[in-house]
């Protein structure tokens, strides 16, 4: 099987994720993509965007906002399903974030605690079409090849 990969992707920050795809037989084309950093070559109908962690989508719903939003509002007007693929290994599902402790709030009164981070993410998939799924890092390469290649969603515990 073949999937892009968006060049803009780091492409030594990704090792754990690219040994799964070298080891399950995945070749890995790098070229840019309109959103998001893979999909598959012959149906960009979905396409899914990795998050390190939390702490990298806190900075994307406030500091990065207005380019965030703008990348989910492109998907949705090219009637593609984004896919936020956030590697957080303690964290399932939307209302697991409820609990958590933004490891910033040591240095920074502004920092999104849980509960205030799990709004901000619904409503982001109510208004601009996306959808936020988590996995551990190190099953990263499972899930975005699960849901490029036909599993869907349905390979992802999901909450509304």
């Amino acid at each position: 099987m073949v999937i892009l990969e968006d060049s803009r992707q780091q492409t030594n920050k990704h090792k754990t994720k690219h040994d799964w795809f070298a080891a399950h037989g995945v070749e890995i084309v790098r070229t840019k993509l309109v959103v998001g950093d893979y999909t598959l070559p012959t149906d960009q109908s979905v396409c899914i965007d990795t998050k390190k962690d939390l702490v990298e989508v806190c900075t994307n719903v406030t500091q990065q906002h207005r380019r965030f939003v703008e990348e989910l509002d492109r998907a949705k007007h090219l009637g593609i399903q984004l896919i936020v693929l956030v590697e957080e290994d303690n964290i399932h599902s939307l209302s697991d974030i409820e609990k958590w402790k933004n490891p910033r709030r040591f240095y920074s009164s502004k920092a999104l605690n849980g509960k205030t981070l799990t709004k901000i993410l619904r409503s982001m998939e109510e208004r601009h079409g996306c959808r936020f799924v988590f996995c551990r890092k190190s099953e990263a390469g499972k899930v975005i090849m699960d849901i490029l290649s036909g599993g869907g969603l349905k390979c992802c515990k999901m909450d509304t």
